[in-house]
C-alpha cells in the first residue's frame, strides 16, 4: 500500500476520516533514526493492506506534532476511528511494527 504524506491540508481526510486504522509516522528529513525507520515502515506498508500508513514531517507540520505531544522523533502513532490508540518512540524493525499493531487489534 502507498504511504501518504500528511500535512494540515489533508490531515482530516487522510487520518481522522480513514476507514482503516492509521499508522502515523512523525519524522524529519534530517533525522538519522527517522531515515532508518522509514525503510521498515515502507516494508510494513507494502505488506499490510489492513492499515493506512501516513508520514508527517514535523518541520512542515509542527502544529500537528504539537497536538499529538510529539517531543522526540521518530514517533509512530496508531490511530483508529480518529483517536490515538497507542504509540512508540524510536526505531523498530518491521517485525516489531507488526507486533505493535497486532497488540492493538
Amino acid at each position: 500500500m502507498e504511504i501518504v504524506k500528511v500535512n494540515l491540508m489533508n490531515y482530516s481526510d487522510e487520518v481522522l476520516r480513514s476507514e482503516k486504522p492509521v499508522l502515523l509516522d512523525f519524522y524529519a528529513d534530517w533525522c538519522g533514526p527517522c531515515n532508518v525507520l522509514a525503510g521498515e515502515i515502507h516494508d510494513f506498508a507494502e505488506e499490510n493492506d489492513d492499515y493506512k500508513v501516513c508520514k508527517l514531517d514535523v518541520d512542515e507540520s509542527g502544529e500537528l506534532a504539537q497536538i499529538y505531544g510529539v517531543l522526540s522523533i521518530p514517533t509512530v502513532v496508531l490511530i483508529k476511528d480518529g483517536k490515538e490508540v497507542d504509540r512508540f518512540v524510536g526505531g523498530r524493525e518491521k517485525a516489531d511494527i507488526e507486533d505493535f499493531v497486532n497488540a492493538n487489534k
